[in-house]
């Protein structure tokens, strides 16, 4: 009996661990890639007022959100198909959506732009470059990984920079090439912090967190719009 009640309270312990990120696309991190240099022939200046990227963080006793701004960027197409690209993020943008009170929200943006964290003051940038484009067909998405109302049409592939380290992640979106604009936006996608040693409150890292751990995945879902040069 006595075994039994540890084993359900394991079972309780990781369950509750795991489910504030239960769906969405879970990327894994590689190497970065190669970037290719085709040739294109249009390209798309970001419209830096109406892109930006929402992110989740999430620990046992909930989660906070908030949003970072992408400031430059430029989408690439041949013969109307996205097939590269990259956009720049500004690091010193993290905004807390979450949060009233105007001392807790500044707690918590300030310790996301320490050390502990994104060290902004070091790495005020982080960069995303796409390195592959492939058309998926919907009928074959995995709705149960899918975070969110978005049908994807394509998976992206790009090498992700932040505190200099660069790997390589796919996530999957929805893309819109028309004449003047292209629209990529994607439902919530998860990264794993600690491929880029972010390291504050990480299992990771430390082993003797107990249940003052925060989750090393991230949630992330962008919405990129750009316009025609």
């Amino acid at each position: 009996m006595k075994n039994q009640a540890v084993l359900l309270i394991a079972f309780v312990a990781l369950a509750f661990a795991t489910a504030c990120t239960s769906g969405g696309e879970k990327t894994k991190a590689t190497d970065a890639k190669e970037v290719k240099t085709g040739s294109f022939d249009q390209a798309y200046l970001a419209d830096t007022k109406t892109s930006t990227i929402r992110w989740e963080g999430y620990k046992p006793t909930g989660t906070h959100d908030g949003t970072i701004q992408i400031n430059n960027g430029k989408l690439e197409t041949r013969d109307g198909q996205l097939i590269g690209g990259s956009f720049n993020i500004d690091m010193k943008t993290i905004v807390v959506t979450d949060i009233e009170d105007a001392d807790q929200n500044g707690k918590l943006t300030g310790h996301l732009n320490s050390a502990d964290f994104f060290d902004v003051a070091t790495f005020p940038k982080a960069k995303f470059v796409i390195t592959d484009v492939q058309a998926v067909d919907a009928s074959a998405i995995d709705k149960t990984k899918e975070k969110g109302d978005i049908i994807p049409t394509h998976t992206i592939t790009g090498n992700l920079t932040m505190k200099d380290i660069t790997k390589s992640i796919s996530f999957n979106a929805k893309v819109a090439v028309m004449d003047d604009w292209i629209k990529a936006n994607t439902n919530q996608f998860f990264i794993d912090r600690a491929q880029w040693n972010i390291q504050y409150g990480s299992r990771s890292f430390f082993d003797d967190l107990k249940d003052k751990f925060i989750n090393d995945e991230i949630g992330l879902t962008i919405q990129l719009a750009a316009k025609l040069n």
